[in-house]
């Protein structure tokens, strides 16, 4: 499977740069369409360079942001939403090695390990 540069809390991170690139678009179609300033040379030039040029500046900003929200992502230590300034709050990737590390007990029955023992484990851990 590849790696995918932006996974959904990103993309969704991201919805705020994408909707007005949309905006922007469906005005660059309009005028393109139906010219609001005539067909003269430089009215429509001055009309869609004020609209390509912050479509394409946005374009970037996103893009580069979208990858630096990413990268924070798996290089920083990341907090559950909202809890970052809570004392005594651990970081996600902590919580999850822990769940991880957790030893599951054997199952008197059978004397395999039950996974659902070392999931309850866990559990209780973080309460």
């Amino acid at each position: 499977m590849a790696n995918k540069i932006f996974d959904r809390d990103t993309v969704l991170d991201l919805t705020v740069n994408v909707i007005p690139l949309f905006i922007i678009v469906f005005f660059i179609v309009g005028f393109a369409v139906y010219p609001a300033f005539g067909t003269d040379l430089l009215p429509s030039a001055i009309q869609f360079g004020l609209l390509v040029v912050p479509f394409v500046m946005l374009t970037v900003l996103t893009y580069l942001s979208g990858k630096a929200v990413s990268s924070a992502e798996k290089t920083a230590t990341v907090f559950p939403p909202g809890q970052a300034t809570v004392p005594g709050t651990k970081p996600l990737h902590e919580a999850e090695h822990e769940a991880e590390a957790v030893p599951a007990e054997p199952d008197a029955s059978t004397g395999e390990e039950s996974v659902a023992a070392g999931a309850e484990a866990a559990e209780s851990d973080r309460q």
